[in-house]
């Protein structure tokens, strides 16, 4: 499937495919962090017929119904027979302080003892993400860990 990116200068970005049916769908990504799905008609690809405006909370959830819920899954039925193991979906706002940065940079096992196990961008995970693994905003990032080591995880993620 071959997704294009698209810059809107002056607004942010938009990223969109066209289904089977001749559908276009898409995503734009605002500099002031907001996100709205597109949707055309398919006798006009370039004519948005539908588009609604998604929260970054509204835009996690339906990343995760749409993506990541395979991965999670797997990773915590490897984890259930370990007590006070939790694994978390957490999102790269766009303008969060990691977005553009690299993973490294967050030192996220040293300062948490969590463990980023994965990243998921646009549908497609990428497992076991070096440290110079660079993050973009919409990102969702899988970490596993205590509850106290996640609740930092996401602070970090989204405060610096």
């Amino acid at each position: 499937m071959d997704v294009t990116v698209t810059p809107l200068p002056g607004l942010g970005t938009q990223q969109d495919f066209t289904t089977r049916s001749g559908h276009r769908i898409g995503v734009i990504t605002y500099r002031d962090g907001r996100f709205e799905l597109i949707v055309s008609g398919h006798e006009d690809p370039d004519k948005v017929a539908a588009s609604v405006a998604l929260t970054t909370e509204e835009t996690s959830a339906l990343a995760n119904l749409l993506g990541a819920p395979q991965l999670v899954a797997q990773l915590t039925e490897q984890q259930r027979e370990v007590a006070g193991i939790t694994t978390w979906q957490l999102a790269v706002a766009p303008g969060s302080p990691y977005d553009g940065r690299e993973l490294g940079a967050t030192e996220m096992r040293t300062r948490t003892s969590t463990s980023i196990v994965a990243v998921v961008r646009g549908g497609t995970a990428h497992p076991s993400p070096r440290p110079d693994f660079r993050f973009a905003g919409g990102d969702l990032v899988v970490v596993v860990g205590t509850a106290a080591g996640l609740r930092a995880a996401a602070e970090i993620l989204e405060r610096g």
